[in-house]
């Protein structure tokens, strides 16, 4: 009995050493693992090494603090007293856009329509600029340094004398749109010749940027029916006017209130010290100071059509 029982001892004994060996190993399996994971594991081929929790959000956040940097230095340096806001993402759905009450012409409503305000509740307005006279480098720099977006309507008898300037502007993400070959007073022109005005001017466009433009513009704001028929045969599917004009030392206003408005269209043209006080980077600035002010940012009128 005594030999059963000192051998239920020794297995025993046995057991708990085997367990306590287990342990043992599993203890250094554990660390060892920790120890190789920190320092040596790599991910398997065509994987991405995992990144630590909070890294992209950190990364994210630096990207906007040093946007938010470029932009302060850039106001500065140009002359601003505030930075500029920054435009909202545009709406998912576009607004509807119609004809302004006043604006119609017989059979407007399958003609492209003639706006002067983009239907919107966000407090963006939209700078658009007209002809193409001036081609002032300091111009393109400061609109590229301070991010500010706008939408061009070129003429060709203007813009001919140097492409190539027209050409970095659309690089830089500019839509270059239709304000006709010449610049005629086009409600005194026959339907076909200011057909030959309009598509002469997508023509042009094409050729030497690569895209017919949607966007016209009639010279001076002044159109008829005829106008917008031929701009519909030439491609054209919105006719924008204008709310507000600035130059380089004033504004001017189509509205009673002369205040800027939700979805307002603000012109200006290419223009420099021999037709107006001042230049084109004056006119930006005094532009983006009264905007900036008003708690409004400057949006890109395509991506509202």
């Amino acid at each position: 009995m005594r030999v059963v029982v000192q051998n239920d001892k020794c297995g025993a004994y046995r057991k708990r050493r085997i367990r306590a060996g287990i342990a043992v190993l599993a203890a250094t399996a554990i660390a060892s693992g920790c120890a190789d994971g920190a320092s040596t594991a790599r991910p398997a081929a065509g994987q991405q090494p995992r990144e630590a929790p909070g890294a992209k959000a950190h990364d994210q956040r630096a990207k906007r603090a040093a946007l938010q940097a470029a932009r302060r230095a850039a106001a500065k340096r140009w002359g601003l007293s505030k930075v500029p806001l920054t435009a909202p993402p545009p709406p998912a759905t576009k607004p509807k856009i119609k004809t302004r009450e006043g604006f119609e012409v017989d059979g407007h409503e399958e003609l492209p329509p003639i706006f002067t305000t983009i239907p919107t509740r966000q407090r963006v307005v939209f700078l658009t600029i007209d002809d193409g006279a001036e081609k002032d480098p300091a111009f393109l720099r400061m609109m590229r340094e301070l991010r500010i977006p706008y939408t061009a309507f070129l003429s060709d008898y203007l813009v001919k004398e140097d492409y190539a300037y027209f050409k970095r502007m659309q690089q830089a993400g500019v839509g270059l749109n239709n304000h006709t070959l010449h610049h005629r007073y086009m409600p005194g022109l026959s339907y076909y010749r200011q057909k030959r005005e309009i598509c002469g001017m997508q023509n042009v466009i094409e050729k030497h940027y690569g895209k017919r433009p949607v966007l016209f513009r009639p010279p001076y704001g002044n159109y008829n029916a005829d106008t917008l028929y031929a701009a519909r045969a030439c491609g054209i599917k919105y006719a924008p006017l204008w709310n507000e004009e600035v130059f380089a030392d004033h504004w001017e206003y189509r509205e009673w209130d002369r205040d800027l408005h939700p979805g307002d269209i603000v012109l200006s043209h290419f223009r420099g010290k021999e037709d107006w006080k001042g230049t084109m980077p004056d006119m930006v600035r005094r532009f983006l100071e009264k905007v900036t002010a008003k708690g409004y940012a400057v949006a890109r009128l395509e991506d509202y059509l």
